[in-house]
Parts: C-alpha cells; sequence; structure tokens
C-alpha cells in the first residue's frame, strides 16, 4: 500500500539519527538496510511516496548521515538517470528540484563534477518550461554550491540564456535571484556583463518582469559595493544584511562602558 510506504519514509530520519547516536551497536545498519529503500523510493510509482522518500533524502543530507561514498554511487546516479533528456516528464521535474535543494548540502566537488554538467543541460531543457523555471528560481544557490570560477565559466551563459527565455516566467525568476548570482562573480564580470544584462530586465516587455527587476535592483547595486567598508555580505539563506563596521561595535560598547559607569556612580551617590 501507498501509504504504508509513505510512513515508513516518515519514519527514516529519525531511524538513522538513532543509528547514529548508538554506532558501535549498529555499525553498518543505515547505509546497508536504510540508505537502500530511501534510494528506491526515489524512483516509486507513486507520487506521495517519491515526494516522502525526497524529504527524507533532505534530511538525512542536512543532518548529515549519508557517506560521501553513498552520495557519489547511489544518490546522485538515481538522480542522474531520472533527469536525464528521455525521462518521464514528472520525474524529471522531481529530479531537477531535488537537485536544487541538495546542492547547498553536498561538497563543491561532487555539485561541480557530478551535477553541474546536468543543470547545465536542463537549463535549456526545451520539451518542459516547468524544469527551466526550477533552474531558473535556483540559480543563485547554484552558483553559490560552485564558486566563482564556475559559475563564470558554465553557468553566466545560462543565465543569459534564461534572462531572455521566452516564457516571462523565467525572466521573472532570473531578475529575482540576480543579486545571488552578481554576488558570486567578479568585479569585472558584474561590470561587464551582468549590469547589460540588468538593464535588458529592468526594461523587459512584461511589466511583471520589470517589477520584479526593480525590486532586485537595490540588492543588485549593493554587490558592487567593497564588503569590508561597506559591511553588507549575503547570509547562507541568500538574503542581503549588513555587518556593523568595528568602529561601529567599538562605539556600542564604550556607549555600554559609560551607562554602567554612570549607573554605578548613580548607586554611590544614592
Amino acid at each position: 500500500e501507498p501509504t504504508v510506504r509513505t510512513e515508513l519514509m516518515e519514519q527514516i530520519p529519525p531511524i538513522a539519527i538513532f543509528l547514529q547516536e548508538s554506532r558501535p551497536k549498529f555499525p553498518t545498519a543505515f547505509f546497508e538496510y536504510l540508505m537502500p529503500i530511501v534510494v528506491r523510493y526515489l524512483t516509486d510509482v507513486n507520487n506521495q511516496v517519491r515526494k516522502a522518500g525526497q524529504e527524507a533524502l533532505l534530511i538525512l543530507l542536512e543532518q548529515d548521515l549519508v557517506a560521501q561514498s553513498d552520495i557519489e554511487n547511489k544518490v546522485c546516479p538515481i538522480l542522474l538517470d531520472l533527469s536525464a533528456p528521455d525521462s518521464d516528464d514528472e520525474y524529471k521535474v522531481e529530479a531537477v528540484n531535488i537537485i536544487c535543494k541538495m546542492a547547498s548540502m553536498l561538497s563543491r566537488t561532487t555539485v561541480e563534477h557530478m551535477l553541474l554538467p546536468r543543470f547545465c543541460e536542463l537549463c535549456s531543457d526545451g520539451k518542459l518550461f516547468q524544469v527551466r523555471k526550477i533552474c531558473a528560481a535556483n540559480f543563485g544557490d547554484i552558483c553559490n554550491a560552485v564558486g566563482q570560477e564556475a559559475t563564470e565559466r558554465l553557468l553566466i551563459p545560462k543565465f543569459f540564456e534564461l534572462c531572455s527565455d521566452s516564457v516571462w516566467g523565467m525572466r521573472k525568476a532570473c531578475a529575482e535571484c540576480f543579486m545571488a548570482v552578481s554576488y558570486t562573480t567578479s568585479p569585472e564580470v558584474r561590470r561587464s556583463k551582468l549590469s547589460p544584462l540588468f538593464i535588458s530586465l529592468i526594461s523587459d516587455t512584461c511589466r511583471w518582469v520589470r517589477q520584479a527587476a526593480f525590486q532586485s535592483l537595490g540588492p543588485f547595486i549593493s554587490t558592487f559595493a567593497n564588503p569590508s567598508s561597506a559591511g553588507l555580505y549575503i547570509r547562507e539563506d541568500g538574503t542581503l544584511s549588513i555587518r556593523p563596521s568595528p568602529q561601529d561595535v567599538a562605539s556600542n560598547s564604550c556607549q555600554a562602558s559609560n551607562d554602567i559607569n554612570f549607573m554605578s556612580s548613580s548607586t554611590n551617590v544614592a
């Protein structure tokens, strides 16, 4: 019954955590028994079971419970098969979604060598616009996962394609993640390539694309600032934040010290 398999998938992460904590007693139980079930259920015929399997896999990766060898030899090959050009449409959409979500949890080498080539292919998928849209929406995360060199060499050309896609939703998704992509590139690429590209989005024929671009204008401009002097940086969740300058920290500490001294003096006077 699909409901039984779905329930089983929901129990896998807590069981895996228990086995990890009791590893001396069960040294190979997770790798021999549980991990093969998770991998198998990624291709289950029932979509609810597959969804539960995907969620379980992400939790296991987030908790760092999956060995690097299992990621490279079991998980990645399945996802590459499911996202192949001749794969079923539903399976392909799910596979590209899970690839994008797990990229930030894997090592840079694994993402670059095993998943990045397929991601670049999926960015140009002419059959399913849903696949291209998932790639566009997660483009900044992939850039952050592989770093500047791979971003400029392989991903920026694909980003240009998506920014000129005939589907306006694709261009809108690119405008929304523009800051994250820009933050990963060098100042020269930012100035010479991304700036003209952003102007094309801010002048787009679709008002939804223009609106998204205008909302990203400030964050995009912030990527031109020197982080050490401007105090701007990108959090792990991709949002822009401001780091207090050393002068501000010193000033706040000094103020706090003065407040304490003042309170002490007031107490003594009383």
